[in-house]
């Protein structure tokens, strides 16, 4: 009985700590430590910077770092509280250091090639997990305040797969994943748009229906001197999310 009550008090303990979590974001107001690494926000940036074999190796700061929509999120608290989203910039601006691109612009969310970038997309090509943490990270960006940050950083992985050839292992994720990810309808039609332009062989391009590959083309049809109206419900309807 003793067991169970301890057992029952703890999991009282978590479920009020992940609340207060998720109300109110202490951990990216620098009020809490992440768990179980146990490091502050502010020390997250500071000691956690480039040391990519720890970046690499642990994996529970990346929901911390990034959390994404669930139930009970209080996301209005975090998008009016100016310091935290910082924070969650400077989060950004660190796991694209760890991946060889540099944030260009802020105001944009332009991405470009880090003088790293060799050694990085080397490490991205030998583990594939970090695909899931990109998808993460794209998720996290379009919820949380900073959705025009999403398609400047999934068109840079589209022209490092498609067009530079580059990136082999993170190609399939970038076209099933980073791309539907994107919250904003025209940015995301767009992508698909580039997507389509730069894939070979256009035969075997999946990501929109086959009559929307026709109007990328500008293909016009007997019975009208237009190319049909593309919807982006169509696109939308006919890809995987």
């Amino acid at each position: 009985m003793c067991f169970q009550s301890n057992k029952f008090n703890r999991f009282r303990s978590a479920a009020r700590d992940m609340q207060m979590y998720r109300h109110h974001y202490p951990f990216y107001r620098g009020q809490i430590p992440s768990s179980p690494d146990g490091v502050f926000i502010e020390d997250f940036h500071n000691k956690w910077h480039r040391k990519y074999s720890k970046l690499e190796e642990v994996h529970s700061y990346i929901q911390w770092l990034f959390p994404l929509q669930e139930p009970g999120i209080n996301y209005q608290a975090f998008l009016e509280d100016g310091t935290a989203k910082q924070r969650l910039v400077a989060s950004y601006k660190l796991m694209l250091d760890f991946y060889g691109i540099e944030l260009s612009n802020d105001i944009t969310g332009e991405v470009k090639l880090a003088n790293n970038w060799r050694e990085r997309f080397d490490n991205l090509e030998r583990n594939t997990h970090n695909n899931l943490r990109i998808t993460r990270i794209l998720k996290c960006l379009g919820t949380l305040g900073f959705p025009h940050y999403q398609a400047p950083l999934v068109r840079f992985f589209l022209e490092q797969t498609l067009v530079k050839d580059k990136l082999y292992n993170v190609k399939e994720s970038a076209l099933n994943y980073f791309i539907f990810a994107v919250i904003d309808k025209q940015e995301r039609r767009n992508i698909v748009k580039y997507a389509y332009a730069h894939y070979e062989p256009k035969h075997e391009f999946v990501w929109c229906p086959k009559t929307i590959q026709s109007i990328f083309r500008g293909e016009t049809f007997p019975d009208d001197d237009n190319p049909i109206d593309l919807k982006q419900d169509d696109i939308d309807d006919n890809t995987a999310s």
